[in-house]
């Protein structure tokens, strides 16, 4: 095998922390170096693979051809390489924390219920826990950054395991003051006919009604707004002009205080599960088991 000639780590986080943050100046306050360093760490990079890894164009630095393929190889190298320190660091003193991505629906409705229950029965413990997208969470969890996640939907790698957590719904839902807020059930056809509010593209819940409208032959839906979180989006919904469909767990509460109205459609639900996923290399982890035992014993709430 060939070991002659290898690039320097730091010449990969110098290229990474360029493209991620923009500039050599800000890479180099990233990094906590001068710019001088961060200019010589990319030129003897790129003296390693014998191509130019960067280019000027209109003023602004970009990633050539060959850049392209290396900084791809930096981000997996550079977090294969967080995780491993983090894997060592626990085989020294035990595993004692977790790395924990949940959605942002389940973080805004689930997560803080969850932490204090675990600070008080596993205080031995520690939880770092952050709000992904799900894609995100499954390249989290193939590379190692992540021990455990809550998804609203499950993962396609290979590598990850999944358990089914909770059954979940789409509710289509509107305020008090909407039109329909007097009526129990509407039907399907009328669906082209509303005004929406939806999560942003990306999010599980938009992605999980996308699916479901394409299958009925649905994919024009008047969408006014799209809102980065349930909770904001509630409050635009709570004046009456909107509509939308949002997690079950999500809304039961304000469907029950009288703050929103479930309008059930004629012959159309979607119904959807709640996953718990990790690695199935990371099975033997306590502090996961010690969550999952507290994450199982929340109900489905029930309409």
């Amino acid at each position: 095998m060939e070991y002659k000639n290898l690039p320097d780590i730091r010449g990969w986080a110098a290229l990474r922390a360029v493209v991620e943050k923009g500039s050599v100046s800000a890479a180099a306050h990233a990094l906590n170096v001068g710019q001088p360093a961060v200019t010589k760490r990319l030129r003897t990079l790129e003296e390693c693979y014998g191509l130019a890894l960067t280019e000027r164009v209109g003023g602004r630095l970009r990633l050539t051809a060959a850049g392209e393929k290396v900084y791809l190889l930096a981000v997996q190298t550079l977090d294969r390489q967080l995780s491993l320190r983090r894997e060592l660091n626990e085989m020294a003193r035990g595993k004692t924390s977790l790395h924990l991505d949940v959605t942002i629906a389940i973080g805004e409705h689930f997560l803080p219920k969850f932490l204090l229950e675990f600070a008080e029965l596993y205080p031995q413990y520690r939880i770092d826990s952050r709000l992904v997208y799900g894609r995100q969470s499954e390249n989290n969890l193939a590379s190692g950054l992540t021990d455990l996640a809550l998804l609203e939907r499950p993962p396609e790698h290979p590598d990850l395991m999944v358990q089914k957590w909770m059954d979940d719904e789409l509710l289509l839902v509107c305020g008090m003051n909407h039109p329909l807020a007097e009526e129990d059930m509407i039907p399907i056809t009328m669906l082209l006919d509303l005004s929406y509010v939806l999560r942003e593209p990306g999010a599980a819940s938009r992605r999980d009604l996308e699916e479901a409208l394409d299958a009925i032959g649905f994919n024009a839906l008047d969408v006014v707004l799209e809102v980065g979180g349930t909770d904001a989006l509630v409050d635009v919904l709570i004046p009456g002009r909107h509509v939308s469909f949002l997690p079950r767990f999500a809304v039961i509460k304000d469907i029950e205080a009288g703050r929103l109205h479930h309008i059930k459609v004629s012959g159309f639900r979607i119904m959807r599960t709640l996953w718990i996923a990790r690695h199935r290399n990371n099975i033997d982890h306590p502090v996961a088991d010690a969550l999952i035992s507290i994450i199982r014993n929340e109900q489905s709430p029930v309409i």
